[in-house]
């Protein structure tokens, strides 16, 4: 019992760890995203005198919109900052040290994970549609309002249709403009007519549908319009002048908001889409394909009496080739049809070609104006497809990322908002790379819609696998001396013996034992040699002799070596540094293992391995004959040592 209530303990600290962290991450990746739909569509709302209501609801509908993108960003940094953090204080440690496996650990927050998924999946399917449909109303309202009118200085102004308005100087107190000069086209370029003045105010109708335009003391130049009844030929274009002190023109300009209602989006058979839940979009695919199958089969009987021997068609279909047969008698040769052309007049030749052309040039538009229609038809199948799989992959990728997350901080172990947040970022990148490549090939029909949507799963799952498998091991997967020494046998990098003078020397070598030693170690080596000289296919594969005698060379040879550390004499510690560290693992999996006979009997695979392994037992033979050859050398120097008196044996 006292077991059970520690561990609910437990639960509780790692879920008032985690909550507070995974609302503080979702409030922050939120505003990234948000910040990001504002830098795109800027450029709409800007210039436009919206008001803050307009704003804030724009703002509100894409905060809610946006929700499934942040959600799996934040609870993969969440889970990377709590076990970050509990790895990085050795609470990790603590309790597995009191045999509770990590799986265990995590066990709240898989459910609380699972919980969120299911909460983002109803998300996903009942508040989404309703939200895109007021939110894209919203935009497209946004996109086709007018924008305001702010007038520059020196630049040409074209954003009230129909008109170009060029002011030299403007007033900002009392927003008088000088020196105007207005090009109206609003009636067509043949009757342009053009506005000089010194100054102009600009204001609006009540009701701001109209602007009004008030010139003073300026001049007006247009085309003279002639009467449809006169035939004088001129060689220029006559206009007509008109000087004025004050001269007041109404233009039509909508300055209003107008929004658009949300039935124009429900309505579309394009883009409506957005505005469906699953039920509904399974039953819009299903009526769609029905109509394209439908047209399909249509189009495939008409395109059958198109074909070059269409007089076949008008026959009885169980008599075409009986009628054929006696209407050409047997000893009667069928001349080429291209005979049968050559034999006409030039003109009827001309003739029938221009027919042929004409006809397959109809024929040609006919299917391409039906396929254009197909095509539209199956892009919003894919549109339909892509919705339907989005109400699924999202509440599966925050799974998936809980399952990166979490294990990849027990790794790492580093808290803060340092280094979890460098690894979400960099994950979440190519997560969205990924997902835009297949959310793009499935849009296009370039890929199917299962595969295309579910391509970021397909890459991400088993990485959350593999960390966690790692995870649950304690693997060094984020340690740099494991890919050190993985880049040094690679690239056949040794490492380098370092034996300096001690200063203390509590053991001293026991020289007799050390020659012995070595003597012993060389006959091992010839043994070896002689033994393992060649190995055969199978042999590398089913035999553990090869690299266990080889591991017991190694070890005697590092116990001599340790002995010889403690030396006082230069000349044996130098000696004792030249010998070469032996690579034991040589194999890619351990002898008579399931991995290594898969390998073995997958014949290419297995040739493949036995070559690349080559290299490393070539170094190892001439590692072994430089030991030996060390060995003797160290031998005689111990000897000359003993023989001069120099050496203190033990």
């Amino acid at each position: 019992m006292r077991n059970f209530f520690h561990i609910k303990r437990l639960y509780g600290y790692i879920l008032t760890t985690f909550i507070p962290l995974f609302l503080m991450t979702f409030a922050i990746c939120l505003f990234l995203v948000l910040m990001q739909f504002l830098w795109k569509y800027v450029e709409d709302m800007v210039g436009k005198g919206l008001g803050l209501d307009v704003i804030g609801e724009m703002f509100f509908y894409a905060a809610l919109n946006l929700i499934p993108m942040a959600l799996p960003l934040a609870i993969l940094l969440a889970s990377l900052m709590v076990f970050g953090n509990m790895g990085e204080n050795l609470e990790l440690l603590a309790i597995k040290s009191a045999g509770i496996p990590l799986l265990r650990i995590m066990k709240p927050l898989i459910i609380l994970i699972f919980f969120i998924s299911v909460g983002a999946f109803f998300f996903q399917n009942n508040a989404i549609p309703k939200i895109q449909t007021k939110f894209y109303s919203l935009l497209i309202s946004i996109r086709q309002a007018s924008p305001e009118l702010d007038v520059p200085e020196s630049v040409f102004y074209k954003e009230i249709e129909g008109y170009n308005l060029y002011v030299e100087r403007k007033d900002q107190k009392t927003g008088m403009l000088y020196d105007v000069l207005i090009y109206d086209v609003a009636s067509g370029f043949n009757n342009m007519a053009v506005i000089v003045c010194d100054s102009a105010e600009m204001s609006s109708t009540e009701d701001k549908t109209m602007l009004i335009f008030t010139m003073y003391s300026g001049q007006q130049f247009q085309n003279f319009k002639q009467g449809a009844g006169s035939r004088r030929q001129v060689d220029f274009v006559p206009y007509a002048r008109e000087n004025f002190d004050v001269k007041t023109m109404m233009i039509p300009y909508d300055a209003n908001f107008n929004r658009m209602g949300e039935e124009v989006i429900e309505g579309s058979s394009t883009s409506n889409y957005v505005s469906k839940n699953l039920s509904e979009l399974g039953a819009s695919i299903d009526s769609m394909t029905m109509i394209m199958d439908s047209v399909n089969t249509v189009d495939r009987k008409l395109m059958k009496n198109y074909y070059y021997l269409t007089f076949r068609n008008s026959y009885p279909s169980d008599r075409k080739d009986s009628l054929i047969a006696a209407a050409i008698p047997a000893d009667v040769i069928v001349p080429r049809p291209d005979t049968l052309l050559q034999s006409k007049e030039l003109q009827e030749q001309s003739n029938i070609l221009q027919s042929a052309f004409s006809k397959a040039e109809n024929n040609s538009n006919e299917f391409l104006f039906k396929s254009l229609n197909k095509t539209t038809t199956q892009k919003t199948i894919n549109r339909h497809w892509v919705e339907w799989h989005r109400k699924f992959t999202i509440p599966f990728t925050c799974l998936i990322f809980f399952f990166i997350g979490a294990p990849l901080g027990s790794i790492v172990r580093k808290g803060g908002l340092g280094t979890p947040i460098v690894i979400s970022v960099v994950l979440f990148i190519i997560y969205y790379i990924v997902d835009n490549v297949g959310y793009k090939m499935t849009r296009d029909g370039v890929w199917e819609h299962w595969f295309g949507m579910w391509f970021s799963s397909f890459i991400l799952l088993p990485i959350g696998v593999f960390l966690t498998h790692k995870a649950m091991n304690d693997s060094v997967i984020m340690n740099a001396d494991t890919y050190r020494e993985f880049f040094k046998k690679l690239f056949f990098v040794r490492d380098k013996r370092k034996y300096p003078l001690k200063s203390v020397i509590i053991d001293r070598p026991d020289y007799s034992e050390i020659v012995d030693s070595l003597s012993g170690l060389s006959e091992d080596i010839d043994r070896y040699l002689a033994t393992y000289s060649r190995v055969s296919y199978k042999a590398y594969w089913i035999k553990n002799g090869y690299e266990r005698e080889l591991h017991a060379i190694k070890s005697s040879m590092e116990i001599i070596l340790n002995q010889l550390s403690n030396s006082r004499r230069l000349e044996e510690l130098s000696l004792a540094e030249a010998f070469p560290v032996l690579i034991t693992a040589i194999r890619p999996f351990k002898a008579n293992s399931i991995l290594a006979k898969i390998s073995m009997y997958l014949f290419p695979v297995g040739i493949i391995l036995r070559l690349l392994s080559v290299p490393f037992e070539t170094r190892n033979r001439n590692d072994l004959k430089e030991i030996q050859r060390l060995s003797r050398e160290m031998i005689g120097v111990i000897q000359n040592a003993q023989t001069t008196g120099r050496v203190i044996t033990a």
